[in-house]
């Protein structure tokens, strides 16, 4: 029998877990600083540092407390501040080691919010006193990667011990300290999960699989936390183990499970920007390049190592949609290269093979919408062409988002390229259907 059914028979009222808010357990907050700062330095002129006991830390508290009112939450929230402090944890501990928290945001003191099952909420468990302390617990992430946050370098992007990506960004570049973390994958994702999420159909993914295989070009975008990376991953994976792959990346967060793999990453302290890595990729001799996103000027060298031999290149993109990615393409070299209109068109055209928009849709579900090709017969006004495209069911209720995936029934230019390069596995899945006299 059910618990539900369970409960219905007996007559069972099952209670609510209410979650206080964690940020208003210690109100005075001055008060809070300052009971701090004198246990903390108690501590130091008596020589106690590091796993510091909880008879010692509760000792403490009782000691400077003395003669202060402190009821049970203030207390409790007192007892994990210090032990934080002392034992080199942090208050986002908790939720770094929640394998269902993907991402963690943190936008001030008390306003602190995460990604879980595609869904971001607001976190009431846990809070900061205020700037300083979000400031110090950027710090303790830091010292264990060897980097650090202050006045003078206000801004940070890195990877923690575990793998996860930290964004950091502090007065005087914002309001208040800024914290973005993007959970590492334990388990890595495969094409199978997203195919049984919902993300793909079977057909699609067949499709990625051998445009990989037969070195299409391939241009993953969508916009931020939609799942590029992830898709990216997985693209990877695909590539023979008999090739030479360099991946390059501003942080490094790929997970391709090859040997013959060079990882690079910038270094914007030594000003080693993403075009320099690529510059020098191609001397490294790549049979594939990998570049995590392009987002400037990278953009102009990647296109020309597509247009110079260097098939099977993977990246992504920011963009709203794939012709928004194209846009966003054209814009980013126009800032830096003075060429026209047409002819970069027409190297963009010759450049990349396909186009791969994934979103995160209303009910927080992420799903490849549209994979595209793109055209190379210099048609200005509609460069792309739809192979696979969902379709969403305008009807839907209750916030889920229900629709269908259609497949082109038109002629895919791109399967020439891919016979030519020695796969035939698609001729059924676009088998175009003759007109009728």
């Amino acid at each position: 029998m059910k618990m539900s059914r369970l409960l219905e028979e007996f007559n069972i009222i099952k209670e609510k877990k209410i979650i206080s808010n964690d940020y208003n357990m210690f109100e005075d907050k001055e008060l809070l600083e300052s009971i701090r700062l004198r246990i903390l330095e108690d501590l130091n002129d008596k020589g106690i540092n590091g796993n510091v006991t909880s008879d010692t830390i509760n000792s403490e508290i009782d000691e400077v407390t003395n003669g202060y009112y402190l009821n049970n939450n203030e207390r409790i929230y007192l007892y994990n501040l210090i032990d934080n402090e002392v034992n080199n944890s942090t208050p986002l501990d908790e939720l770094l080691n929640d394998s269902n928290v993907t991402e963690i945001m943190v936008n001030s003191p008390s306003s602190i919010y995460i990604e879980t099952e595609g869904r971001i909420i607001k976190d009431e468990s846990m809070s900061f006193v205020n700037d300083e302390h979000i400031i110090r617990t950027i710090n303790k992430l830091l010292s264990k990667v060897g980097k650090s946050i202050d006045i003078n370098n206000p801004i940070i992007d890195a990877r923690l011990v575990d793998g996860s990506r930290i964004n950091a960004v502090i007065p005087p570049l914002s309001k208040s300290p800024v914290i973005t973390i993007r959970k590492f994958k334990k388990n890595i994702v495969t094409m199978d999960d997203l195919i049984g999420s919902g993300t793909l159909t079977t057909d699609m993914a067949r499709f990625l699989e051998i445009a990989v295989k037969a070195k299409l070009n391939i241009l993953i975008c969508g916009p931020s936390g939609a799942g590029k990376t992830t898709i990216l991953n997985i693209l990877g994976n695909y590539i023979n183990d008999n090739e030479r792959i360099v991946t390059i990346e501003d942080v490094l967060e790929l997970n391709l499970n090859k040997d013959n793999l060079v990882a690079l990453e910038s270094n914007k302290v030594n000003n080693i920007t993403l075009s320099d890595l690529l510059n020098n990729s191609l001397r490294m001799r790549p049979d594939r390049l990998i570049i995590g996103e392009i987002r400037g000027n990278e953009a102009f060298y990647l296109l020309q190592a597509m247009n110079s031999g260097q098939d099977g290149t993977i990246t992504t993109i920011h963009s709203n949609s794939t012709k928004d990615a194209l846009s966003r393409l054209e814009t980013m070299i126009l800032m830096n290269k003075d060429i026209s209109i047409k002819a970069l068109r027409e190297y963009i055209g010759d450049a990349i093979d396909i186009i791969v928009f994934i979103t995160r849709m209303k009910d927080g579900r992420r799903k490849i919408i549209d994979i595209s090709e793109v055209l190379d017969d210099n048609d200005l006004d509609n460069p792309i062409k739809n192979i696979f495209k969902f379709k969403l069911d305008p009807t839907t209720e209750n916030g889920s988002v229900t629709g269908e995936f259609k497949k082109t029934t038109e002629k895919v230019e791109v399967l020439t390229k891919i016979k030519r390069r020695g796969f035939n596995d698609l001729d059924e899945l676009f088998k175009v259907k003759k007109k009728k006299n």
